[in-house]
C-alpha cells in the first residue's frame, strides 16, 4: 500500500452503496471493473457454504463468465431479457467487519432487500452480502462478493441481473 491513500470506513461504507447503485442503474461494465481480475462473484447454494469449489452454487463466476452474463444481458436477441429486467437494492447501513490497513484487507457486510422485475413478475431476494475488498491502484477493488440469500436452498427462480 506504499504511496496510497489510506482508506477509511466510510469510503468502505460508500463503495458499498455505490455498487448497489451500478448495478440498479444497469452500469455493468463500470460494475465489473470494481473486481479485480482473480475475484469472484459468488452466491452460495446452501447456509453457511464453506466455500464454492467442492459444493454447487447457485453463481460463481469469474471475471469471463461477468463479462459473458453482461455481454448477454446487452444482447437484443436475449430471448431472456424480452422485456428487459430491472432490479432494485434496499440495504442496510453496511458495518465494517475487518480493517486490516496494513494487509491490504477489507470485510464490509450489508443485509440486503433486492426486487428484480420484468414485465409483470417480481422476485424477492432477502440476504446478507458481504464484500471482501482490497486498495489496487488508489482504488477500492472486490476480491470477492458473496451473496448470502435467505432462502439459498429453495428452488429459486433464474437470476437475470447481478444481485
Amino acid at each position: 500500500m506504499t504511496g496510497q491513500a489510506p482508506v477509511s470506513r466510510q469510503d468502505l461504507i460508500d463503495f458499498v452503496v455505490n455498487e448497489a447503485r451500478l448495478l440498479d442503474a444497469k452500469r455493468f461494465e463500470a460494475w465489473n471493473a470494481l473486481f479485480t481480475d482473480d475475484a469472484y462473484y459468488w452466491v452460495p447454494l446452501i447456509p453457511d457454504q464453506e466455500d464454492a469449489l467442492n459444493h454447487t452454487s447457485h453463481m460463481y463466476e469469474d471475471k469471463l463468465l461477468r463479462e459473458l452474463r453482461i455481454e448477454r444481458l446487452k444482447s437484443p436477441r436475449a430471448f431472456s431479457q424480452q422485456p428487459p429486467s430491472r432490479c432494485h437494492h434496499l440495504l442496510q447501513t453496511p458495518t465494517v467487519e475487518a480493517f486490516d490497513a496494513a494487509g491490504n484487507r477489507f470485510v464490509v457486510r450489508t443485509e440486503f432487500h433486492y426486487t428484480e422485475s420484468q414485465g409483470d413478475e417480481l422476485q424477492f431476494y432477502v440476504g446478507t452480502i458481504i464484500y471482501h475488498l482490497s486498495l489496487v491502484d488508489g482504488a477500492l477493488r472486490m476480491t470477492l462478493k458473496r451473496v448470502n440469500l435467505l432462502n439459498c436452498d429453495a428452488a429459486l427462480p433464474a437470476v437475470q441481473l447481478f444481485i
